[in-house]
């Protein structure tokens, strides 16, 4: 694989450091003191006055620490397997680990720009560097031309294009559905807290949606690239939708109300993703 060492030498760095981010986050941020802060937009919240976390929402606590004791217990495992088996040659392994990598660009991108600032910030900053730079040069390791004949020709393809293309069409008109009115009625639109923008909400719909519908389209098609992008957004949508989950949780638990609409269909369509990446790895031809 080109570029082994480099990407080894930064897959193990962003290891070691989301692992001190993440106890720090699960351990360093409980707090019974809050306070009541009036947003520039009239809404008042509660939020922590103490810990690695503090100054954020009560429900944005909840969603970090979910997604700190994910990071914890599954991506940073996956992200050492998976780069175990990517440098004794595995393309199963170079698959995971791609997808793994969109993870941790997903989550310290979000961490990044949404948190408010505290003294991890830089920490964050590397991590995502990181993730953004190991991420394009494993894609750019895959043998593009030859990618294709690696995939076994009873890959339901039609099922899981089908899938990516609702997922990243029902995604996008669920976050749509939540800014379009704000936009008509010049509020700001809900959960939004006293945070600057929504920075989840244009992730989403700047690259999971677009990436998602066109993989949907060019696996169906049985192009080369729809393989690689299918993979690596069922990869990522496989470890994004478990933190989901465990944020939906943590919300709950926290006291934070959750729409009932997400709290049912994120556990559902996360099966899913999980039925379509067994399919992906199962039809995998090693030689």
């Amino acid at each position: 694989m080109k570029f082994k060492k480099v990407i080894s030498f930064l897959v193990l760095s962003i290891i070691v450091l989301a692992l001190v981010t993440s106890i720090i986050g699960i351990f360093y941020s409980d707090s019974n003191e809050v306070f009541q802060f009036k947003s520039i937009h009239g809404e008042t919240i509660e939020v922590y006055s103490r810990g690695i976390y503090k100054l954020n929402s009560i429900s944005m606590v909840a969603q970090g620490k979910a997604q700190d004791i994910v990071t914890l217990v599954l991506g940073i495992p996956l992200l050492l397997i998976s780069l175990y088996l990517s440098r004794k040659g595995s393309l199963k392994g170079r698959v995971l680990l791609t997808g793994t990598l969109g993870y941790f660009l997903y989550t310290y991108i979000s961490y990044v720009f949404l948190w408010m600032y505290n003294p991890l910030f830089l920490v964050y900053v590397i991590l995502m560097s990181a993730s953004f730079f190991s991420f394009i040069l494993t894609m750019m390791s895959f043998d593009i031309g030859n990618l294709e004949l690696h995939f076994n020709k009873k890959l339901p393809v039609k099922f899981i294009g089908g899938f990516q293309i609702f997922f990243g069409s029902a995604l996008g008109m669920l976050w749509l559905g939540r800014t379009i009115p704000a936009l008509i009625n010049g509020t700001v639109p809900e959960g939004l807290e006293h945070y600057t923008t929504l920075v989840i909400q244009g992730l989403d719909l700047g690259f999971i949606v677009p990436v998602a519908v066109v993989s949907g389209v060019l696996i169906i098609k049985r192009k080369p690239m729809g393989y690689l992008l299918s993979s690596v957004i069922i990869v990522k949508g496989f470890t994004m939708g478990i933190a989901i989950i465990a944020m939906i949780i943590a919300m709950i638990y926290a006291g934070v109300k959750v729409s009932f609409v997400e709290s049912a269909i994120f556990p559902i369509i996360t099966l899913i993703i999980i039925y379509c990446l067994v399919l992906i790895l199962k039809n995998i031809n090693e030689k």
